[in-house]
């Protein structure tokens, strides 16, 4: 580990007055002052996420043009065909709006690319296709379209309108669809100045969803739908949750209250199909974001990776366990042999980069090889983020194209980026953690070149050094049950929102540490302050040398349950030799 610790200012007057106002304990007040929530109202919001306060949905830009015509084409009973994206994001928003579009009445198909024949996004291939299978006037594209031009443009030549529902940034120009719902084409501003739109702008495609969703009951009700009058879409949550967990959009603001209300709905297991696939997965209950984000999402995703993501739509809208659990089995089948060629892949390409890596030039990592299995490329760029702190690019192929995808770091934008690489690539799209992109191979070390120059101007050499972000100094015998559970009201954790992380120095070993795990990879600890003692845990330390004589320690404390007993226990973030 070699973290930079950024420790939060204290900040006594204000915590003390917002812990008096919400009556909860000064080191709650200290984490909502640190996430930025110093008015009673907004601390009070975040800490009870609530359905009804979700925007109105038709304050998302084009949301009233999108609407018009999709209502235009369920008067005129038209056919219309969900073109979506082999990821979780892609699929759960083809589930929810096929299954709420049949509800309200309107014809609805769903065609779902497939990654190596078609490549990524709203492609020409993928279209003629779709149109050969599905013959339509409207194409409503989700999760994907935003940059897809000369697509689209092709599409209103055969006389097809599209409706574009993303997440991704926009190209410049921008698509000609008949309605482009993107909260990127958000004013800088709200209506009255300030700015009340930004709560969409996290939003992932089936966060967006569930906003059209929302948009069709209420000009339903509006209109006098009988079947908008008596839908509830609270059953869809579920989906919800599972794409906005998955696609490593921030928890805060409207995701978050989607993804608490769809945590909530999916424990109700009431889907046959993640009922079978939570069986297949062995998660333990109940289910929370890190269970989707390392044991369903994995095996949904493994469908559209390997082959197609036909099976994971399959599986989410199974009418019954009779068919949902062979379907099941196939995804965590599909996952085992996906999880084998990533690894391999990973090994390789760390490998190379360890061999040539110089922490001092090396911005950017752009690594590509032929036969390299696209469908893993966008893990193992993620696992060679975690492993040296660099906005990475990993590609593969079997032709004269090759594909990537790509993760970045804080603080540098990859699809911006990649916009002014532009005219090495074939195609790219994306945001700005995570990006797609096609090129020539003999293109490949001028991108790397390119996009190195951009990130020497971009990035300060400290932001290739992980930071540690703390919201305290504690002792440890502040540390209890009482204020765990209530610091617990701060999730549901993920990408925006982390848990909350303590530091304490001059820690010492109670005992000596132990090793754990059949490769002894782990290690526990017991530490004391010297008026309370705690159990630590690191995990996978590998053959890191633990703490020695006494020390600085930055840790997550969580609740150990064991046998039935619940203890305060600390899992370690980072340590150091004591400072004053």
């Amino acid at each position: 580990m070699n973290h930079h610790w950024s420790l939060m200012p204290v900040r006594p007057v204000p915590t003390a007055r917002l812990a008096a106002e919400l009556g909860v304990s000064p080191l709650l007040a200290r984490c909502l002052l640190n996430r930025g929530l110093d008015q009673p109202g907004l601390a009070a919001s975040f800490l009870q996420p609530r359905l009804r306060h979700l925007t109105d949905p038709f304050r998302l830009p084009n949301m009233a043009a999108a609407v018009d015509r999709l209502f235009q084409a369920r008067e005129n009973a038209e056919r219309l065909v969900l073109f979506g994206d082999f990821d979780v994001d892609g699929v759960t928003s083809a589930a929810l709006l096929s299954e709420v579009l049949q509800r309200l009445g309107w014809n609805v198909d769903v065609y779902l690319p497939h990654r190596f024949e078609e490549g990524f996004g709203l492609s020409r291939e993928g279209v003629e296709n779709c149109l050969v299978k599905f013959p339509t006037r409207l194409l409503l594209a989700v999760d994907c379209g935003s940059t897809a031009t000369a697509t689209i443009e092709w599409l209103r030549q055969q006389g097809v309108d599209v409706v574009v529902l993303d997440h991704h940034q926009v190209s410049n120009p921008a698509p000609r669809a008949t309605a482009l719902v993107n909260p990127h084409l958000l004013p800088p501003t709200g209506p009255d100045g300030g700015e009340p739109d930004s709560v969409f702008r996290d939003l992932c495609s089936v966060g967006l969803a569930f906003k059209l969703a929302h948009a069709l009951v209420k000009r339903g009700r509006e209109v006098g739908l009988p079947a908008a009058l008596k839908l509830d879409l609270r059953p869809w949550l579920d989906l919800v949750a599972l794409g906005t967990i998955a696609d490593l959009v921030p928890l805060t603001g409207e995701n978050r209250i989607l993804a608490t209300a769809g945590l909530n709905r999916l424990n109700l297991a009431e889907r046959p199909g993640l009922q079978a696939l939570t069986f297949v997965a062995q998660t333990e209950s109940p289910v929370g974001v890190s269970e989707v984000a390392f044991q369903l999402a994995p095996r949904l995703n493994a469908a559209g990776r390997l082959e197609d993501a036909q099976a994971a739509l399959q599986l989410l809208l199974a009418a019954d366990l009779a068919t949902a659990e062979p379907l099941a089995r196939e995804l965590d089948s599909r996952n085992r042999e996906r999880q084998k060629i990533e690894r391999a892949i990973a090994d390789e390409v760390i490998g190379a980069v360890t061999a040539k890596f110089n922490a001092q030039t090396d911005y950017v990592i752009v690594e590509g090889q032929l036969l390299w299995h696209i469908g893993v490329v966008g893990i193992v760029a993620s696992r060679v983020v975690r492993a040296f702190h660099r906005p990475t690019l990993i590609l593969g192929g079997d032709g004269q194209d090759w594909r990537g995808s790509g993760r970045s770091i804080e603080g540098f934008d990859l699809a911006a980026a990649l916009r002014d690489c532009s005219d090495l690539l074939v195609r790219h799209g994306g945001h700005a953690m995570a990006a797609g992109l096609t090129l020539k191979p003999e293109k490949l070390d001028a991108l790397r070149d390119r996009l190195n120059a951009l990130a020497r101007s971009r990035l300060k050499p400290e932001q290739l050094q992980p930071t540690l972000r703390l919201d305290g100094e504690v002792t440890l015998g502040e540390l209890t049950l009482e204020r765990l559970e209530e610091l617990a009201s701060l999730g549901p954790h993920g990408m925006g929102n982390p848990p909350a992380h303590w530091m304490t120095r001059r820690l010492r070993h109670q005992r000596p540490p132990q090793r754990m795990g059949k490769e002894q990879q782990h290690a526990k600890c017991w530490v004391t302050d010297g008026d309370a003692s705690l159990e630590a845990i690191f995990w996978n330390a590998g053959e890191s040398a633990l703490p020695a004589d006494t020390f600085d320690l930055a840790f997550e404390p969580q609740i150990n349950v064991f046998n039935g007993r619940r203890s305060v226990q600390l899992k370690i973030l980072d340590w150091r030799g004591a400072r004053a």
